[in-house]
């Protein structure tokens, strides 16, 4: 395949049919764009020809979508490709910098070229920054098929767009591109620019992994590690041999992309939902995975710890009564110690409750007991546990028959602290009730002992 002939990635830049003019001047990755859906890489689950957006173009119908993807995976050439191969004019605005006013000249012209049975497409990059009212503009001309609207976003639709906006729209989502998609990409830039990239194997797997599913932040880089290529060139003796880049010396050439984070996005749930399910799952090793994603995205530290604490007292419970002191001391070090020493002392929290024994039975015990108190609002305490400060509240029975435990011969009256109103202990819902794991073990033996006492005091009274 010749450099001119190369297929590229994302763009618009050659007339449908003519001629391909590759100009240097232009970025990598616009001279890259595909000028044909079959060149797209990485979103076969919406283009192959029994997918999605492959069943519409084969109809040459479209109807009005929502892209919902990471950046750099191709939702604006998806969009611009599919008003070519359907006819439609291709109009673009972007929500960061249009408002309303450029939406309805966008819909007059629209209104006209329907007129005269031309469609139009009308595709809006970064939809989710639109506030609902904006949102609502789209909504009769997308009903009446005046738009065919195709919304470009790296947010949830879920939060960020309008359900009555969501109902006239089908949602597709576009996958981060895989070490396939993007060493396909890298193939078709070095055909492009006539060379291969003097890259080691470990540097030519760490570029991929830099790239983070981005294709475009990979062709960014590619450009990075050429201008460099062409920057020493004229240093290095035509008789010197010319070594391979290894992976230092491509992370010397090459930023370090940051991670896709954003502490208000879908992403931070998602991932603090991944280090609990993976504590509570007794995975370390992923447990410490998730956590260091989160700090490397620049997660606040100390929302972490306060995370862990929760996890301590709801998953772990009695099991492991030490796991709340962890958690507490491990905020408490990253408050004294602060970035970086003070990650460690969170890491070790992680470790220690995903490697704890789990319980939920305190939490599920206060939901029966806020249940039960929801139900039972009103009922006064037994009288016999109510102290007796007056005349009164002697003479009413406020303390009478109060057996203090620890003058008893087991330590143990056996008495019913619960309200008079509710069923015998034998007929009541138990609220507590600890598992075999870890200390939840030894109280439920000791649950169990107290049990058999009462009834043996039972037996005696009678």
């Amino acid at each position: 395949m010749s450099p001119q002939d190369a297929p590229s990635l994302f763009d618009a830049a050659a007339d449908a049919g003519g001629p391909i003019v590759d100009d240097p001047s232009r970025p990598l990755a616009d001279r890259l764009r595909p000028r044909s859906l079959d060149d797209v890489v990485g979103q076969d689950h919406l283009l192959a020809a029994d997918a999605p957006l492959g069943r519409m173009v084969a109809a040459g119908r479209l109807t009005s979508i929502i892209l919902w993807g990471p950046p750099g995976c191709g939702k604006t050439t998806i969009a611009r490709l599919l008003a070519d191969r359907t006819g439609l004019i291709f109009e673009q605005v972007s929500a960061t910098f249009s408002g309303v006013a450029d939406l309805r000249k966008v819909f007059a012209a629209a209104s006209r070229r329907r007129e005269v049975g031309q469609g139009t497409l009308l595709f809006v990059d970064e939809i989710h920054r639109f506030n609902r009212a904006q949102q609502d503009s789209f909504l009769p001309y997308v009903e009446d098929g005046t738009v065919v609207l195709i919304g470009a976003t790296t947010e949830n639709p879920s939060f960020e767009l309008n359900g009555a906006l969501l109902s006239r729209c089908q949602v597709l989502v576009l996958h981060r591109l895989d070490d396939d998609a993007l060493a396909e990409l890298l193939a078709r830039a070095e055909a492009l620019v006539g060379r291969t990239l003097p890259l080691a194997d470990n540097a030519r797997r760490a570029l991929l992994a830099m790239a983070d599913g981005d294709g475009r932040y990979l062709l960014g880089m590619v450009e990075q590690v050429l201008g460099y290529l062409d920057s020493t060139a004229s240093t290095v003796s035509a008789t010197t041999t010319p070594t391979d880049i290894d992976e230092e010396a491509l992370t010397a050439i090459v930023t370090s992309r940051a991670p896709l984070y954003d502490k208000s996005s879908e992403e931070h749930y998602n991932l603090i939902s991944a280090l609990h399910k993976s504590m509570r799952g007794s995975d370390p090793d992923a447990a410490l995975y998730w956590l260091a994603r989160m700090l490397a995205g620049g997660e606040d530290p100390l929302y972490i710890a306060r995370r862990l604490v929760r996890f301590a007292s709801e998953d772990v419970g009695m099991a492991d009564p030490g796991a709340l002191q962890m958690t507490l001391a491990a905020w408490d070090t990253y408050e004294r110690l602060g970035s970086p020493e003070g990650e460690l002392a969170i890491a070790q929290a992680v470790v220690y409750l995903a490697t704890a024994p789990k319980s939920i039975a305190v939490y599920r015990g206060l939901g029966r007991a806020m249940k039960l108190a929801r139900r039972t609002g009103s009922l006064m305490p037994p009288a016999h546990i109510l102290n007796a400060p007056t005349r009164l509240m002697q003479e009413l029975g406020y303390g009478e028959g109060y057996q203090y435990d620890p003058d008893t011969p087991e330590g143990f009256s056996g008495a019913d602290y619960m309200p008079e109103g509710l069923p015998p202990r034998e007929q009541r819902e138990r609220l507590y009730e600890p598992t075999d794991h870890g200390h939840e073990r030894r109280i439920r033996e000791r649950l169990a002992y107290w049990e058999g006492l009462r009834a043996k005091l039972r037996a005696s009274d009678d």
